[in-house]
């Protein structure tokens, strides 16, 4: 254990966040996720909510203020997956971090298959899956620490 990070975060996952540059994707997916055939780099954890993952995720990674939305939900196939309690619960969490957008099944796969990270997840609720893209954190910012 560390002081001042999540539990939530395993070693491998730190390690990955700490390795990703400007723009690259992290992919936070759940539990029915093809994670392991996508993944170019795959990170398992037992995380049961991608929301809570997330959110410990994003205590420590800048998001991409270049991009219109760097926070990307897989959107529901059907109209009666459109309100899943995961993209309810993930909006709604995520809403304070700039714009979510939402990205239809497949077009979210293959944006999943060149991303730098896949971390696979227990939770089991479906569409519980997020694309984060990495900022910069420049010097003099507030949260840069030398």
């Amino acid at each position: 254990m560390l002081i001042g990070i999540s539990a939530q975060l395993p070693a491998d996952l730190l390690h990955g966040l700490a390795s990703m540059g400007h723009g690259d994707d992290l992919v936070i997916a759940d539990a029915n996720f093809p994670a392991a055939r996508l993944a170019r780099r795959l990170v398992q954890t037992t995380a049961e909510s991608t929301t809570r993952l997330a959110m410990a995720v994003l205590t420590l990674l800048p998001l991409d203020e270049f991009v219109p939305a760097p926070l990307t939900l897989m959107q529901g196939e059907r109209a009666q997956d459109r309100d899943a309690p995961a993209l309810t619960d993930l909006t709604a969490a995520l809403a304070s971090f700039g714009k979510v957008e939402q990205l239809e099944r497949n077009a979210f796969y293959d944006r999943a298959a060149s991303a730098f990270a896949i971390v696979a997840t227990a939770d089991a609720r479906p569409y519980a899956n997020i694309i984060l893209r990495k900022g910069v954190i420049a010097v003099g910012s507030p949260h840069y620490v030398a």
